[in-house]
């Protein structure tokens, strides 16, 4: 050490650590840097600290406060206060958020792994779906699973082709996608009800639905322009009918008209006939032999309704045999028509005068 260090040190000047050394060589005060940096180190901690004591929540998030392992729900928005290094804050966005099934959402493309379903009628149909959600229980959606938006995923999945397995292809391609989508939906309510895992189902659409090939996409237009023109031949037969059916009314009215008085004309006739079959009975069974022999001549009457019969009488008179009057009549002039049994029984007995015209 030179001469000139151990003279300052010795007079008292300022020494190596920044303090100024006594007469005796004892340490002298030291400077104020030492103290700012000291403040600056105290101001440092001092704003960590700060830093570390409070967390602000969005409108639009939730949060989840650990102390010590232990989780808690904080859902009320604002500036919160926690204990620095002891408490930790995890923050859910509690905003409707959504997910694409059977297509990617950055550039639309087809995913037939997740689109590609089989109907009630096996046949293969594309459908794809967006799914919206949002997180109900911060502290279940974070800690009750290890994945819970995969959870939906697949419980969406699933329900979707139990749904679609359920419907024919041409409700899923056309009037039925309301009725599907209701379904779907009330099937992954359930689910998530049972898992419990803090998300909440707010909708599911369907953004698309079309045969998987291009031939299959041709045969299907075909059959819808079929049912097109089926309703248009089910409306113009409906026209149609409209049209014909009064006139058709009409006809069939006055055929019916027709019937019953053809009907009442039978019953007539029909009774007429028992009539005259009853007085034809009661003279049978007054005289059983004329009767039938009146009945051949009535019969031969039919056959030849020219003929005409006279007898002449022994003593020259002549009487009408044939024609016959009417069976049921009362009197007449004739033998047939007598009533007279006995004179008409002689007529028939003495033939020898029998003259006949025609």
């Amino acid at each position: 050490m030179s001469g000139d260090s151990f003279r300052n040190r010795r007079n008292g000047f300022t020494t190596m650590d920044g303090g100024q050394g006594g007469p005796d060589g004892t340490p002298g005060r030291k400077t104020p840097v030492g103290k700012i940096v000291g403040a600056v180190i105290a101001v440092l901690v001092l704003a960590l600290l700060v830093f570390n004591s409070t967390y602000e929540i969005k409108e639009q998030e939730q949060a989840v406060l650990i102390t010590l392992g232990r989780a808690q729900a904080v859902t009320d928005p604002g500036l919160h206060f926690k204990i620095p290094f002891l408490q930790q804050v995890k923050k859910v966005n509690t905003t409707i958020q959504g997910f694409s099934i059977g297509y990617d959402t950055s550039d639309n493309e087809l995913n037939e792994d997740e689109s590609l379903m089989i109907t009630s009628d096996f046949n293969f149909i594309d459908v794809d779906f967006y799914v919206e959600y949002r997180y109900s229980d911060p502290v279940k959606a974070l800690y009750g699973s290890r994945d819970p938006l995969g959870i939906l995923r697949n419980i969406s999945q699933s329900c979707i082709r139990t749904v679609i397995g359920s419907y024919p292809v041409d409700d899923v391609l056309t009037t039925g996608k309301n009725e599907i989508q209701a379904a779907i939906k009330e099937m992954i309510l359930s689910r998530l009800e049972t898992q419990d895992i803090g998300i909440q189902l707010v909708n599911i659409t369907i953004q698309d639905s079309e045969p998987p090939t291009v031939e299959i996409m041709e045969a299907f237009k075909a059959v819808e322009t079929a049912k097109q023109g089926k309703e248009t031949a089910l409306n113009n037969a409906n026209k149609y009918r409209n049209e014909q059916l009064p006139s058709a009314q009409a006809q069939a009215d006055g055929i019916i008209k027709d019937a019953e008085a053809r009907r009442t004309e039978r019953i007539n006739e029909a009774t007429a006939q028992v009539s005259r079959f009853n007085a034809m009975y009661q003279e049978y069974v007054k005289n059983p032999a004329i009767t039938k022999q009146r009945m051949f001549y009535e019969t031969m009457e039919d056959v030849l309704p020219g003929l005409k019969v006279l007898i002449q009488g022994s003593d020259g008179s002549v009487q009408t045999f044939y024609p016959l009057e009417s069976f049921t009549g009362t009197s007449g002039d004739s033998a047939g028509g007598s009533s007279d049994t006995g004179t008409h029984n002689a007529g028939i007995q003495n033939t020898d005068g029998i003259q006949s015209e025609n």
